[in-house]
Parts: C-alpha cells; sequence; structure tokens
C-alpha cells in the first residue's frame, strides 16, 4: 500500500492532534481564528490553570467570572461608535415632528452629517442626542426601534450591516471560555437596553448578563398596561471608573478574567487584575488598516494610550489584531 504524499500530511496531522492533551486539542479548535502564538498560548494556560482541579490556581465554577467591553472588543467602533451612529439615524427620522432641531445644536450637527462640531461637544453633546432620542418610549418600543434599525443599518466604509461587524476571534473566545464553565459578561460604555436587543443572538450572552449606560424609566399604565417608560436622564455611565462599579452593583463578585481595546476599560482591567490568584487582563489593539481599521493613542474613538505604557508592567495581554488573528469579522449571515 502506498501513500501520497497529501495522505502523509493528513496522517501527521491526525497523529499530532492525537499525541496532543485533550485540553490543547479542543483549544486549538476552539480558537481556530486565532494565530498560534504567545497571546493564544497565554490564553490557553489561564483557562487550564483556572480550571484544573489539581491546579494551585482552581476557581470553582462560580467564581469563573470574565467581563467584556463590545465597542472595539466584540464589534468595531469606526469611525463612530455603532450607538451613536443609531441615535444620528434616530434624529433624522424624528426630525419631521421636531423643526427647531435644524437650527439648534447638537441636532443640527447631526442632521447635517457635521462630525467635527459633534465632536467638539464632547459628551455632554452626544448625552443630549443620545436622550432626545432615546427617551419618550416604552422598554418594548424602544426594543423594537433597535432591532428594525439593525435590520438594515449598514456601515459607512465596511459596507456590511452594523450586527454583522463582530469579531470572530472573540466569539470564539467567548465560546471557549463558557465550554470551560465561566459566565461571560458584556460591561460596556453602550446603552444597556440598546445592546440587550442583540447580545444574545450575536455573542450568546443573555441580556441579564449585560451591563451598560442608562438613562432612568419609570413604571406607569399606558392605555391600562403596565408599562416601563424611558425618560431623559442620565442614570448611570458605565464608562472608565464606572466599570468597576458596575460589576460590583449587577455581579456582585470579581471577575478572574477581563477583555476591552480602550483606556475607557483601564479602570475595569485594574480592578478585575488586582484580585487574588490567576487573573487575565487583554487588550484588542487595533493595528491593522487593511483588514479593518488602525488606530490607538490619536484617535477620537476607542482611545488606546495608558493601557499600551502600562500593559507590559501591569501583566496585561496585548494582543495585536494584524498579527494574532488569522480573520478579524465572522463571516455575513
Amino acid at each position: 500500500m502506498t501513500w501520497n504524499s497529501a495522505g502523509c500530511r493528513l496522517f501527521a496531522i491526525v497523529a499530532l492532534l492525537l499525541a496532543l492533551p485533550a485540553g490543547a486539542a479542543q483549544a486549538a479548535e476552539a480558537l481556530a481564528s486565532w494565530n498560534d502564538g504567545p497571546a493564544k498560548q497565554r490564553i490557553v494556560s489561564f483557562v487550564k490553570a483556572v480550571t484544573d482541579k489539581r491546579s494551585k490556581d482552581y476557581v470553582a465554577p462560580v467564581d469563573r467570572i470574565a467581563v467584556f467591553d463590545n465597542d472595539g472588543t466584540l464589534w468595531s467602533e469606526q469611525p463612530v461608535y455603532f450607538q451613536l451612529a443609531f441615535a444620528l439615524d434616530r434624529v433624522k427620522a424624528l426630525a419631521p415632528s421636531r423643526p427647531h432641531w435644524a437650527t439648534t445644536q447638537p441636532f443640527k450637527a447631526a442632521l447635517e452629517g457635521d462630525v467635527a462640531t459633534l465632536a467638539a461637544g464632547g459628551e455632554r453633546a452626544l448625552a443630549e442626542l443620545v436622550m432626545a432620542t432615546h427617551a419618550g418610549t416604552t422598554a418594548e418600543e424602544f426594543a423594537q426601534i433597535v432591532r428594525d434599525w439593525a435590520k438594515t443599518a449598514v456601515h459607512p466604509t465596511l459596507k456590511r450591516r452594523y450586527v454583522e461587524l463582530t469579531y470572530k476571534p472573540m466569539r470564539e473566545l467567548l465560546d471557549y471560555l463558557r465550554a470551560n464553565g465561566f459566565s461571560t459578561y458584556i460591561v460596556s460604555g453602550g446603552g444597556v437596553e440598546f445592546l440587550r436587543t442583540m447580545s444574545q443572538e450575536l455573542y450568546g450572552i443573555p441580556p441579564g448578563q449585560v451591563i451598560g449606560s442608562s438613562i432612568r424609566t419609570k413604571y406607569e399604565l399606558r392605555d391600562g398596561k403596565p408599562a416601563i417608560v424611558r425618560l431623559p436622564e442620565i442614570d448611570f455611565i458605565d464608562d472608565k471608573a464606572g466599570k468597576p462599579v458596575g460589576i460590583h452593583k449587577f455581579i456582585g463578585r470579581r471577575p478572574i478574567a477581563a477583555f476591552g481595546n480602550s483606556d475607557g476599560d483601564f479602570e475595569m482591567l485594574e480592578y478585575v487584575t488586582a484580585g487574588p490568584g490567576a487573573r487575565l487582563g487583554l487588550i484588542v489593539h487595533h493595528d491593522d488598516a487593511r483588514r479593518e481599521f488602525a488606530y490607538d493613542r490619536d484617535s477620537h474613538v476607542g482611545r488606546l494610550a495608558r493601557g499600551l505604557d502600562e500593559a507590559g508592567g501591569r501583566g496585561w495581554l496585548v494582543v495585536s489584531m494584524k498579527n494574532d488573528w488569522r480573520v478579524v469579522h465572522a463571516p455575513p449571515r
């Protein structure tokens, strides 16, 4: 019996996989979109350490909690945060019934596509846009508006629907962690009710495991039916130092792994990795202009400066999108 070269290669691959420990083979398959290298190995080694009962770093499943930023960590965020794109589309949809917006900032800038003026207005201008476009509806009505938008809204340069721009390597990582007994949470500066409409479908994360910024709500009867109504008032900002506060408030345990991409995630990474035992802090570095975007220190969206400067000293893993990921975005559905 003779073997051709393809058959020999196949035999060698199978033999190699059989020779690997079961966990290593499973990790290679589960993290198929990650290039083999130090980043992937660091993740696999961490998971092995906290799930092996013989390990000094073993962590019981109840405490295996991992928290993920969303914008720039689980999906793209350039040239503007996707929820801001949603808010700008809502301004245009509501403008006919609010004619004064044509001469009132920041709505005038939103209607004219004047990003420079919007950026100059800072957080206050963005908050005003969000409150004006996200309030006044019931929770159910708002969720339906978001779902309808997500069906058709397309990214201006990548030419795919926003909800198709999730990162395949990070989705694999979520699945890999859950297969090893982790609970996975989103901890985002974005709106919690915006994200809850799609977190299960996109990431396998149920709405109850999404923490985000919120506006105030109240209970009332509308047409005789109980409803939660959204008000034009800020309730909680889940960004920067707000992220550890949100984790404590809504999870009640310090996670053992945190994943982010910008200085807005710094305090979350700091809080999570300060705990005892094995910890993993990971930063996604956007350095792939060919397949997505390249930005860090000087970006108006997803700025990453302090995180880059201090990651090494704090033991955080910086993942190069260009070098560590075989692919970037998940394939269109």
